[in-house]
């Protein structure tokens, strides 16, 4: 017996060793790099506000936290952006680190993972500047079962199966879902795709990072997607589109033409890739030599002298939706010298300071670019040149029977999907409910339908308010987005708190719902502030500054201290966050105005045109926030003026821009697509038009001017010089078996105007990105009269895509099945194009079967390029 006690004592000690040092293990093994976080963490907690303070922080008194938890919640306290400070609590993010070690734990590849690779690639509980929620831990119960047998790579496209059960790409506004308000919906921009993927990745201990080209070169728009660490190396794959193998997706072809590919990175990081930005809290890591052959662009900025000019801002710009875009930015050395790595295409160099600016394209023949700062703000000048793109790279495809196989898998995910799908609210129902309220069926249903898996919060919204006359001005006040996510007790909260005041008088009806009664202001997510102000101020207060606007405007300038550094990943913070942690970027500061103006009874906005804070008093007006002097801006009035030489109408923001000179740099304005005469501050400004090649490549004008009083611009779209001519010929007496069960012929679709023929992969977002194209141009195809004909090779069709989803198409679209891939091989070999998998391949065909037009792959503007085909044609 007294054997057995020794050893019942010895166990037990050992044991309890054991714990007391898995419980005091650290999460650093770098002394000197866990003392700086440690250093940071101190210097952040002193800097938040005593309100905020406590409910962050509170979390470290609790007594079952752990010696590694500890470094783990000071790690992201220490890097965390501004937002993330001011709107979660510390028992938020002690679930986050809990969740991270638990997936470590749990599966066997956690052990494997080096340490900086998981602090930085899988205890991170943001991706992006999406709204934080507890998907993590979701995710990690549903898939732990599933993935657990798997080895490391094999579980990453496991995931990845997984996320396209719950998600399909869809293009939508720029604010971010949640991951969990994503699966609602189940469908997302690829932005919300690969944060979804990160997530999911995450919470299996998998380290993933989502991956930008901020824009493309070769064509519009930009893409994001997701890499995974596997066994050392690091993976690329498309988010919620899965491919049998990693680094396969349909954007491998695109991405060797791609100027810059990169990576934000939480914390202080210590990765040997190449780092475009390195700040405090986080960096910009440029992984554009994982995709394709690059260089180095290198610019020595000098002034009209020819002396180097040390500290010039210079910023590395790409053609994309007739803006520049900065991809890079940097500052001179004492040399005047400064240089970023990317593609192996034309990149616009622009460099300013003290006023004073220029610019030179930098392109794979001259890596080496002097620009000279001799033009200043009020100089009026125009300049024309062409941008060309990184060329096309041939690429291999998959093997056929690991695509064949895969697409099954595919078939029977979209129809997971599409299951869950059905579950929302049918049209019959919806009017049968607003019957039984005694409300317009039309209306009630337009907006239960757009709320998709959020219908039963708008349902229970609607039925609780059915009485209320500002019912529907509310829920026409809010994004599509915001249906498909915002709670219905966040509705009601607004709702109910905007009865509670009296509009400040001579407000005009006109404006009450958009900038009064709405909760919605930029791209922030919506939560019920107008409630919270109103219990945080007394009422007579409110009445006062509802008549004295302008001790708004003080208390704000007052009150709330600008650092437009901490909040790095741009993701706004809510009003109530900005008043308890009394400090914001400026973005965030201007929603918190206009949230306590509308609270107060105020009708409040951020200008359509110029995004300045605004509140109404007889007009409207600007709110001054940077000094107690009352700044005037003038304002002015420009119109566009369509040139009777274009071939189609130039719409805003995809063929011309206007942006307003500030701070040494152009600033787009952001303006309706269709705008024809705006209202702006006076001042200087520049005007681009651009007309984009078939093969990438832009023609762009530049006009430099003055804005003042009322002026007029004619909008004419440079040309191009290109010769339309015959590419290979197509046998217009092809039959085609159309989905309907109908039988036809090209002949029959062209009815003697021609036929643009897409050869798509339905379920994926090139050939979305067309569809949603299409829309704009229905005007112009309808007119022309010929056949526009969807044709989707048999081994990729897809159980849940529904082509009824994609409204105003042009009316004689028609979709049709190419069996064993006959018409699309022929079309390949007849081109001599190396195709792979390049989808979609869009031609147009001549009524006499020429192939004068042809695109492959991912592309934006096709529509816009086979009304400029026809038009070309008719000359």
């Amino acid at each position: 017996m007294r054997r057995v006690f020794y050893f019942l004592v010895f166990t037990l000690c050992a044991c309890t060793t054991i714990s007391c040092l898995h419980r005091e293990a650290s999460f650093f093994s770098d002394k000197e790099y866990r003392e700086q976080v440690k250093t940071d963490f101190q210097n952040r907690k002193s800097a938040v506000s005593s309100v905020r303070a406590e409910a962050l922080f509170s979390v470290f008194d609790r007594s079952d936290l752990t010696s590694e938890e500890r470094e783990a919640l000071e790690f992201l306290f220490a890097y965390m952006p501004l937002s993330d400070l001011s709107d979660y609590d510390g028992d938020f993010y002690l679930a986050q680190v809990r969740a991270a070690f638990d997936a470590r734990d749990f599966f066997e590849w956690g052990a494997r993972i080096p340490e900086e690779i998981f602090r930085h690639f899988v205890l991170v509980y943001r991706v992006n500047n999406e709204n934080l929620d507890s998907a993590r831990i979701v995710f990690f119960n549903e898939l732990k079962d599933r993935v657990k047998d798997l080895g490391m790579a094999e579980a990453a496209l496991e995931v990845n199966h997984w996320c396209h059960e719950k998600v399909t790409y869809r293009a939508t506004d720029g604010r971010t879902s949640s991951p969990l308000d994503l699966i609602r919906t189940s469908w997302g921009r690829c932005g919300e795709e690969s944060t979804f993927t990160t997530t999911a990745l995450r919470a299996v201990g998998i380290p993933a990072r989502q991956c930008y080209t901020p824009r493309w070169a070769h064509t519009d728009d930009n893409h994001a997607w997701v890499e995974v660490w596997v066994d050392g190396k690091w993976h690329y794959m498309g988010a919620c589109e899965p491919e049998p193998v990693l680094n396969a997706a349909w954007f491998t072809a695109p991405v060797k033409r791609a100027m810059m590919v990169h990576t934000n990175v939480f914390g202080k990081y210590t990765g040997e890739e190449e780092k475009n930005v390195d700040k405090p809290m986080y960096s910009t890591v440029n992984l554009l030599s994982n995709y394709t052959y690059i260089r180095k662009a290198k610019v020595r900025v000098i002034d009209t002298e020819g002396k180097p000019v040390a500290g010039a801002k210079v910023s590395f710009k790409i053609y994309n939706y007739a803006e520049y875009y900065p991809v890079v930015e940097s500052v001179t050395d004492s040399a005047g010298q400064a240089s970023i790595h990317t593609g192996s295409g034309d990149v616009l160099v622009w460099a300013g300071r003290d006023g004073f600016f220029g610019y030179t394209v930098s392109s794979p023949d001259t890596d080496n670019v002097t620009v000279i700062l001799d033009k200043k703000e009020g100089d009026g000048f125009e300049d024309t040149y062409e941008t060309i793109p990184p060329p096309e790279q041939k690429i291999a495809g998959l093997p056929a029977e690991l695509t064949a196989e895969n697409g099954k898998r595919l078939y029977r995910e979209d129809s997971i999907r599409k299951a869950y799908m059905d579950t929302f609210i049918e049209e019959e129902t919806a009017k049968r409910f607003a019957s039984g309220l005694n409300l317009p069926a039309g209306e009630t249903w337009k907006y239960l339908n757009l709320s998709q898996g959020n219908w039963k919060e708008i349902r229970n919204f609607i039925a609780k308010h059915k009485a209320d006359r500002y019912l529907f001005p509310l829920l026409s006040s809010v994004s599509e987005k915001d249906l498909r996510d915002v709670p219905e007790h966040i509705l009601t909260s607004h709702l109910r708190a905007f009865h509670r005041v009296t509009p400040k008088a001579g407000t005009p009806e006109d404006i009450v719902t958009d900038n009064l009664l709405s909760p919605r202001i930029s791209r922030e997510v919506i939560r019920p502030w107008r409630e919270f102000f109103l219990d945080e101020f007394d009422g007579s207060t409110v009445e006062h500054v509802r008549e004295n606007v302008g001790e708004i405007v003080d208390f704000v300038r007052k009150n709330i201290k600008i650092d437009d550094g901490q909040n790095y990943y741009n993701c706004p913070i809510t009003p109530r966050g900005v008043y308890e942690m009394k400090t914001a970027d400026k973005r965030s500061r201007d929603i918190f105005f206009v949230a306590l103006c509308r609270s107060a009874g105020v009708a409040a906005r951020l200008n359509p045109a110029t995004s300045r804070p605004q509140y109404y008093d007889g007009e409207w007006k600007n709110a001054e926030f940077e000094s107690e002097t009352k700044e005037i801006y003038p304002q002015a009035k420009i119109t566009f003026v369509n040139s009777k030489d274009n071939l189609l109408k130039p719409q805003y923001g995809t063929h011309f821009s206007l942006a307003r000179f500030q701070d040494g740099d152009f600033v787009t304005l952001d303006l309706d697509p269709n705008v024809s005469t705006v209202s702006v501050d006076e001042g200087y400004y520049r005007l681009m038009t651009g007309s984009r090649a078939n093969d990438g490549s832009v023609t762009i004008n530049n006009k430099y001017f003055t804005i003042k009083g009322s002026v007029s611009q004619e909008i004419k779209m440079p040309e191009i010089v290109n010769k339309v001519q015959v590419l290979g010929i197509i046998d217009m007496n092809t039959k085609i078996a159309l989905t309907d069960g109908r039988e036809t012929t090209l002949k029959d679709l062209s009815d003697g105007n021609g036929v643009m023929l897409c050869f798509a992969e339905p379920d994926k977002e090139p050939t979305k990105h067309i569809l949603q194209d299409l829309p704009a141009q229905s005007d112009e195809l309808d007119s022309w009269g010929g056949g526009i004909l969807f044709l989707v090779p048999d081994d990729r069709l897809s159980a849940a895509f529904d082509h009824t989803v994609f409204k105003n198409l042009p009316k004689n679209t028609v979709w049709g099945i190419d069996n064993n891939r006959s018409l699309l091989n022929e079309t390949v070999s007849t081109l001599k194009l190396n195709f792979g998998d390049g989808f979609p391949l869009t031609l147009f065909l001549t009524n006499s079967g020429g192939i004068v037009y042809y695109s492959s792959g991912y592309k934006i503007g096709t529509g816009e390029d086979i009304v400029k085909t026809i038009k070309s044609l008719k000359k």
